[in-house]
């Protein structure tokens, strides 16, 4: 599938329907970036839903408790947890992993919403470009690490349906990855190398990392696709948001111009990734690795279609198995474990 601008356009004028409604009272629910924009108002969305647990995933302990208690004054939920992650160190990624296998507890819903923009080519602590780690790679070694606690609340709780949202993103039909990428011993660190992140690269960079979350996204829907679990993208649409709080300069107009024309309320946009969290319950197997945008399943980028699609995506999740082992021998143990 192509997307045009004036797609793009008729998409961002479409009404969205209310939120879906369920009953969460047994159900334990993770967002991730939970404390600002479409995290917070998702967030909120579900805590009316009153889950049995609610945990509030985010990088500042002080951002994340003012939600809280935002949390609280407008949706009358008072037991909200606060769990800090750091998506930028794989070190908290695991750590926040190894707590929530300690805690034992059940896992229903995990919204995957934190991400990053910038188009300044700078390492994390880890050595690898920012946007990079952040949106693409932590984001897949949290996914897999916690699957193995989604997989196993399907399996101790008579009818349940645990969901995995990633956040994706329409931009991802505006980018693809050069041959070279794919012909690389490692794509990763092809993608994170200065030589390939020049600055025209780094424009594409938020797009790039979305495309690579909706590859992850059907290879890991492809792993899970023996158990109850559903793993899901979706589409927020275009929002106002704190992505663009690096913006300087003249981008810093064009964005606001942008947005006051265009920009969806990020309330509005919220309800998409709700939708992808407890919407479609008559059939919700067709939610499985599917890419969601307006309440529906939409086929993603051509780039991702076919038998090349194919072999680009194996090829990717391959590579990322391979860095993300080296992360933490967990992941190797995990895609065997459900490969069997």
């Amino acid at each position: 599938m192509k997307k045009s601008p004036v797609d793009f356009i008729r998409d961002q004028f479409a009404a969205i329907p209310p939120a879906p409604t369920a009953d969460l009272s047994k159900q334990t629910v993770l967002v991730v970036g939970a404390n600002t924009g479409l995290g917070f108002e998702c967030t909120k969305h579900l805590a009316r839903m009153n889950p049995g647990r609610l945990i509030l995933a985010c990088r500042s302990e002080q951002r994340g408790r003012a939600a809280i208690t935002t949390l609280q004054q407008e949706t009358g939920y008072r037991t909200a947890e606060l769990w800090l992650v750091d998506l930028a160190k794989f070190s908290s990624v695991i750590a926040f992993a190894d707590k929530f296998e300690k805690d034992g507890g059940r896992l229903d819903i995990v919204v995957m919403n934190a991400a990053i923009e910038t188009t300044v080519y700078e390492t994390s602590t880890d050595g690898w470009e920012s946007t990079l780690q952040v949106n693409a790679l932590s984001t897949s070694l949290l996914s897999l690490l916690l699957a193995p606690r989604l997989v196993d609340t399907a399996k101790r709780y008579p009818g349940a349906r645990p969901r995995l949202v990633i956040v994706g993103s329409e931009v991802h039909y505006w980018v693809n990855f050069p041959d070279e990428i794919y012909s690389a011993p490692s794509s990763f660190e092809a993608l994170s190398s200065k030589e390939y992140c020049t600055p025209a690269k780094m424009e594409d960079r938020y797009r790039e990392s979305k495309l690579l979350v909706i590859f992850f996204t059907q290879s890991l829907a492809e792993l899970l696709k023996d158990t109850p679990v559903i793993v899901n993208t979706v589409n927020p649409g275009y929002c106002y948001s704190e992505l663009s709080r690096t913006y300087t300069g003249i981008k810093v107009v064009v964005e606001w111009v942008i947005k006051k024309i265009l920009g969806r309320s990020t309330e509005n946009g919220s309800r998409q990734l709700v939708y992808a969290a407890v919407g479609g319950a008559e059939d919700p197997d067709k939610l499985r690795g599917a890419y969601l945008n307006l309440y529906a399943v939409n086929e993603p980028s051509d780039h991702m279609l076919g038998e090349e699609g194919k072999s680009r995506r194996d090829k990717l999740w391959k590579d990322l198995i391979y860095e993300l082992t080296r992360v933490d021998s967990r992941v190797r143990d995990i895609v065997r474990g459900f490969s069997a």
